[in-house]
C-alpha cells in the first residue's frame, strides 16, 4: 500500500538521499500574458487541446502503467513541457504557496495545519536554520484518494495536534502537482504515489548544510499509521539534532558572552574616557584660573606703577604753596582715613581738583628726594578712589564738578577723605541683602 518508512530507518537501509533544491521562477519575475486579441484567436485551438488532453488524461487513469513509462522514456525537454500542460498561471514561489493554501481552504474548509506561505527552497532554508523537520505535502487533485485522505487523515486533529505541537519541531509545506514547483519537487523525490508525504531534516553527520529525505509516505494512509511514522521519523533523527542544537547554544552563549564582556568592556572604556575627559577639562579650568590670575596681578601691578608714576608726574606739575603775605590763600584742613593731616595753603585761584591731587599725591611729597622728571603714563587714565566731605554741615565736593577752591570751600575748612570703594561695597552688599530678603 505504502513505502514501509520502517524499512527505510532500518540499520540495514540505505543511507538517506539529499533533500533536492528546485528551480523555480524568481519572485517578482513578471508573467507573460499575450496581447488580448491573439489569445482570442487561439481560443478555438486552445479548447481543441484542453479536450484532446482531458482525454489523453482519462486514458492514462484507466491504463496507469503507460504515464509512468511515458515518463521513463520520454526526454527532459518533454517532461518539461509537461509542466504548463495544466493551464494555470504559472507564478513566483511565494504567490504559489499563497494560491496552494487558498484553494486548499476552499476546498476542505478551515483547517489548522500550519503550511508555510514560501516557496520550497525558503522552506528548506528555514528547515535548516531553526533545525526543523520539514514535511512536505504533495497532493494531485485529479487523483481519486487525493481527497479522502486530506479529510481522513491529513485533517484528522490527532493529525493536526501532531503537526502543531511545538516539541516535535515540524514545519509543514504543501504544494499542488499541478503547480510547476510542486511538479518539479515530486520528480526530484522520485513520488510514485499520490498522496505523498517526506520528511527532510537537516544531517549534520552527512556535512554541516546538508539536508537529507529520511522518510516517505506515499498512497493513503490512516491517521494513526501517519503519526506513528511521524514520530518514530522524529525521534530516530533527534539525537543529532540535539547535539547541534547544544553546539549551537554553547556558541550562542559564548557569542553572548562575549558581547556582554565587550559592552561591559565598552562601558569601562567609556567611564575612563569621560574620566579623562574630566580631568583634561579640570586641568584646562585651572590652568585658566591661573592665568586669569596671573593676567589680573599682571594688570593690578601695572595699574600699581602706573599710579606711582602718575602720582609723581602729578607732583611736578603742582602748584608752589602761597606764602603768609598772600591774604586771599585759601588754608585747608584734611584728615585721612589714617588720622594723619594735612595742612596746606592753597591759592584762590587754585582748582579743586589740586586740592584733590595733594592728597592723592601727600606721600609723594614727604619724599624730598623725588625724581623731577616722570613723564605721564601711557593709556593710563587716573581716578581718584576717594570723595572730600565737610563734616558739619555734611557737603560732598566731587573733582568732577570743578571750581576753585576758594568758590567750594571759601577761606578754609577742614575736610574728612571718605573712600568710595568702601562705601560702593556696603551699597552693593545692602542691595543684594535686599533683594534676597524681597526673594524670600
Amino acid at each position: 500500500m505504502t513505502d514501509d518508512l520502517t524499512e527505510q530507518l532500518a540499520p540495514a537501509a540505505r543511507s538517506a538521499d539529499p533533500a533536492p533544491r528546485v528551480n523555480t521562477q524568481p519572485e517578482g519575475q513578471p508573467t507573460y500574458r499575450p496581447p488580448l486579441i491573439i489569445a482570442l484567436l487561439f481560443t478555438p485551438f486552445n479548447l481543441v487541446y484542453r479536450l484532446l488532453y482531458n482525454s489523453f488524461r482519462l486514458f492514462g487513469t484507466l491504463f496507469p502503467f503507460l504515464p509512468r513509462l511515458f515518463n521513463a522514456t520520454a526526454n527532459p525537454a518533454l517532461q518539461g513541457a509537461r509542466r504548463n500542460t495544466t493551464g494555470r498561471r504559472p507564478l513566483g514561489p511565494k504567490d504559489t504557496a499563497a494560491r496552494f493554501i487558498r484553494e486548499f481552504e476552499e476546498e476542505y474548509g478551515s483547517h489548522s495545519v500550519p503550511f508555510l506561505e514560501n516557496g520550497y527552497n525558503m522552506a528548506l532554508e528555514k528547515s535548516h536554520r531553526d533545525l526543523k523537520y520539514l514535511l512536505i505535502v504533495l497532493l494531485a487533485p485529479e487523483h481519486d484518494d487525493t481527497s479522502g485522505w486530506v479529510r481522513d487523515t491529513l485533517l484528522a486533529p490527532e493529525v493536526v495536534e501532531f503537526l502543531n505541537d511545538p516539541q516535535n519541531n515540524l514545519l509543514v509545506w504543501g504544494g499542488s502537482v499541478q503547480d510547476s514547483e510542486a511538479y518539479q519537487v515530486a520528480n526530484s523525490l522520485k513520488c510514485t504515489k499520490f498522496p505523498f508525504a517526506a520528511v527532510v531534516v537537516h544531517t549534520p553527520n552527512v556535512s554541516s548544510t546538508a539536508m537529507s529525505v529520511v522518510g516517505r509516505i506515499a498512497g493513503t494512509t490512516s491517521a494513526t499509521e501517519f503519526v506513528n511514522k511521524l514520530r518514530t521519523t522524529t525521534s530516530t533523527n533527534q539525537e543529532p539534532l540535539e547535539r547541534i542544537r547544544a553546539t549551537r547554544a554553547e556558541q550562542q552563549a559564548s557569542r553572548s558572552l562575549r558581547q556582554e564582556q565587550d559592552s561591559a568592556y565598552e562601558r569601562s572604556l567609556a567611564i575612563d574616557r569621560e574620566r579623562a575627559r574630566q580631568r583634561r577639562e579640570a586641568e584646562a579650568a585651572r590652568q585658566r584660573e591661573e592665568q586669569e590670575a596671573a593676567d589680573r596681578q599682571a594688570a593690578e601691578e601695572k595699574k600699581q606703577r602706573d599710579l606711582e608714576q602718575w602720582k609723581q608726574w602729578r607732583v611736578q606739575s603742582l602748584g608752589d604753596e602761597p606764602g603768609t603775605d598772600v591774604k586771599e590763600a585759601v588754608r585747608v584742613s584734611v584728615r585721612l582715613p589714617s588720622g594723619e593731616r594735612i595742612m596746606r595753603r592753597f591759592a584762590p585761584e587754585a582748582e579743586l581738583e589740586e586740592l584733590y591731587a595733594v592728597v592723592e599725591c601727600h606721600e609723594v611729597l614727604q619724599d624730598d628726594s623725588r625724581p623731577t622728571d616722570v613723564t605721564k603714563p601711557e593709556g593710563f587714565t587716573h581716578q581718584y578712589g576717594f570723595r572730600l566731605v565737610s563734616p558739619m554741615p555734611r557737603a560732598v565736593y566731587t573733582v568732577e564738578e570743578g571750581g576753585t577752591i576758594r568758590e567750594k570751600i571759601g577761606r578754609g575748612g577742614n575736610l574728612l577723605v571718605e573712600p568710595i570703594e568702601d562705601e560702593d561695597e556696603d551699597e552693593d552688599d545692602e542691595e543684594e541683602q535686599g533683594d534676597a530678603e524681597v526673594s524670600s
